[in-house]
């Protein structure tokens, strides 16, 4: 019998969304459609999918307000979608458009947001490109500035690492003001993907189902969102939403790898009895067991304290992406183990598993990068204790 686990935290209304996403993708992106389309072009995208998943279902503007075309959910609903995409591999920009790309527009706010947020609700699929060729995720090691002529803004420069980027159709650049430094200067800017001086660069992935790009700008004509100087905290509010969202879909990877685990080792028949009858492979299920419990407790406790504002929702964020990395990491490893040597083949689907644990656990910084951050964010309010 298939693996069942529990929902405690979700309402009947949201089990029922979740339910019917789970069918959704079953039957429109099974496993065999995401293989089609990795093997395929360098994109990564299926478009007919996106279509249907964005203008039918709203997945796109599940959290933009409905006065701007969108579904006028909350976060909450987003990581719910965002789990089934994790779990099912669908190849659509899901992340990059709505949980990356509109979270840090929607937080930076100005007075085009509005018209920005209306197009990703409507499906016109976007991304953020912030990080060098230094690596750092931190959006203040940007050093990318902008250049101003007249009244136009012109980028030039890389950016790598982008999510997303041959579906995007606009992207969301950050870059800064000539002279300075850290968060002061930091702004964010729309550019077209189409526009002339944009050139995108497919990338070899060591995640086959989400490819990355590096996007060359080239006196690319960009627009400013927001207003000047005043980016950097909407932005930093963006992207820790975008990362308690992250961990949101890489829990729905984790328990459909803890499901294929326990299914095999149910299944699989060594000395007339099943495997998961061996006391080894028990141990290393609870083990997969505990790390999916752990990390979906941290995922949604860091969604949850991004949907209410809460102040610390920056050191939930960091709390859910340290812990949830290594764990998936750990899961797909396992899970590889408890398939015994068939789950490293092409044609088993565990390296898929394994592959987007991998990515997932660096994109938007790796463990040891927000183990710091939180250092830091307890030290400082330490500070700030002592000095009242």
């Amino acid at each position: 019998m298939p693996l069942e686990i529990q929902e405690f935290n979700l309402s009947e209304e949201r089990l029922e969304f979740r339910d019917t996403l789970r069918r959704f993708f079953e039957e429109s992106s099974p496993i065999t459609e995401v293989r089609r389309v990795m093997e395929g072009d360098s994109t990564g995208f299926a478009p007919d999918l996106w279509k249907v998943a964005s203008e039918e279902l709203g997945l796109a503007g599940i959290a933009i307000s409905e006065d701007l075309g969108g579904q006028g959910f909350g976060l909450k609903e987003l990581s719910i979608a965002l789990g089934e995409v994790g779990r099912s591999l669908a190849p659509i920009p899901l992340f990059a458009s709505a949980a990356l790309a509109g979270r840090v527009v929607a937080a930076v706010g100005g007075e085009d947001a509005d018209a920005f947020l209306r197009s990703i609700a409507e499906g016109e699929a976007a991304t953020l490109a912030w990080v060098e060729a230094h690596g750092d995720w931190d959006p203040a090691a940007v050093r990318m500035e902008i250049a101003e002529q007249g009244a136009e803004i012109r980028l030039t420069g890389e950016k790598q690492f982008v999510v997303g980027a041959h579906a995007a159709r606009r992207f969301f650049v950050i870059a800064r003001e000539p002279g300075s430094h850290c968060d002061e200067g930091m702004g964010l800017f729309s550019v077209e993907a189409n526009a002339e001086g944009v050139a995108i660069d497919a990338k070899e992935s060591f995640d086959l189902t989400q490819p990355l790009a590096t996007l060359r700008l080239d006196g690319a004509l960009a627009k400013r969102v927001g207003h000047q100087g005043e980016a950097a905290p909407g932005i930093r509010i963006g992207l820790d939403e975008a990362t308690a969202l992250l961990t949101a879909e890489m829990v729905g990877g984790m328990q459909k790898v803890l499901e294929t685990a326990v299914d095999y080792a149910a299944e699989r028949h060594q000395f007339s009895r099943p495997i998961g009858s061996f006391q080894a492979i028990k141990h290393k299920c609870a083990d997969l067991l505990i790390d999916f419990e752990g990390s979906r407790t941290a995922a949604d406790a860091a969604v949850m304290a991004s949907a209410e504002g809460d102040p610390e929702r920056s050191l939930l964020a960091s709390v859910a992406k340290s812990h949830v990395g290594p764990a998936g990491l750990r899961m797909a490893t396992e899970s590889g183990q408890i398939q015994g040597g068939v789950g490293y083949t092409w044609e088993y689907d565990a390296h898929l598993y394994y592959r987007r644990a991998l990515a997932s656990a660096v994109m938007l910084g790796d463990e040891t990068m927000h183990q710091e951050r939180l250092a830091r964010l307890v030290a400082s309010r330490r500070l700030e204790g002592a000095a009242q």
